[in-house]
């Protein structure tokens, strides 16, 4: 895997925060005319506010998430907060002991739809500006709502978009019961004509219906999975509801780990979540 380093523009374009109320957010529209939206947040809050705690909440903790992540997840406005018309999530290189008691070297934040909305099937998406840096691991994705009792892998995980620090290339993976960590049903997916995910807005989605979901990035279909994909003797449990995650991890067994090149603070900013169904 090609490590990349952080330039200067680079750094600087992601600390200037653009604000999206430049050009007027486009109203609530489906990308066709199937589409209904059910469930949104566009994040137009008072710069300095919090999330919207009737549609998120937060997950904190530093014990690694199972993946040997550095980070503890705050729900500090340093982490995230609301600014110029998106949702900011900071990770931070700093010393920080959370309620959990874990010392951990670098924060950040992680948002959840848990117990707050969950759907089967439809259009999810989101329109963001990704960090980049070594050891720095944004992601858009899912979990099946039985979480708490069917346990991981076996309620499903859907990536919808992951970044290990590489400015052109996101991956798409499902994860389920018989195929998930190193051994996810995963795409990579470079981005046309030398793009950046770090440099400027793009909207990453899943539609998803019975025994289906589609990967695209801006409208482009990055790949088709069905159950025809599974290794043999495995499960499709992509047929219950599934709630929604934003976070930036720091460090972890696949991006692997900060190093000299790594800037901070990361910012990810998020424009909007949209969910729409048919």
């Amino acid at each position: 895997m090609k490590t990349r380093i952080v330039t200067l523009a680079a750094f600087l374009t992601v600390m200037s925060l653009p604000s999206n109320h430049a050009v007027a957010k486009q109203p609530f529209q489906a990308t066709s005319a199937p589409w209904k939206l059910i469930w949104s947040d566009e994040f137009n809050g008072p710069d300095g506010s919090s999330p919207d705690l009737a549609k998120w909440t937060y997950d904190t903790g530093g014990g690694g998430w199972g993946n040997k992540e550095l980070e503890t997840y705050t729900s500090r406005l340093e982490n995230l907060e609301q600014r110029g018309g998106n949702l900011v999530i900071t990770a931070r290189k700093e010393n920080y002991t959370g309620l959990d008691g874990n010392a951990r070297p670098y924060t950040s934040g992680r948002l959840t739809t848990k117990g707050q909305f969950s759907q089967t099937y439809g259009r999810f998406e989101a329109r963001m500006q990704l960090p980049l840096g070594k050891g720095i691991w944004p992601a858009f994705w899912m979990l099946g709502n039985d979480i708490d009792t069917t346990r991981w892998p076996g309620a499903g995980e859907i990536d919808i978009m992951e970044n290990i620090g590489e400015a052109g290339t996101i991956y798409s993976t499902l994860h389920g019961p018989g195929y998930s960590g190193e051994k996810g049903i995963s795409t990579r997916y470079d981005l046309p004509g030398g793009g950046s995910v770090h440099s400027g807005f793009h909207v990453y989605a899943v539609e998803w219906s019975p025994e289906k979901i589609r990967f695209f990035l801006d409208d482009r279909l990055i790949v088709e999975r069905t159950p025809k994909d599974l290794p043999a003797g495995t499960k499709w449990v992509y047929d219950h509801p599934f709630f929604l995650l934003l976070n930036v991890a720091v460090g972890g067994g696949w991006p692997g780990y900060p190093d000299q090149t790594t800037v901070f603070p990361q910012r990810m900013l998020v424009d909007y979540v949209r969910v729409y169904k048919q």
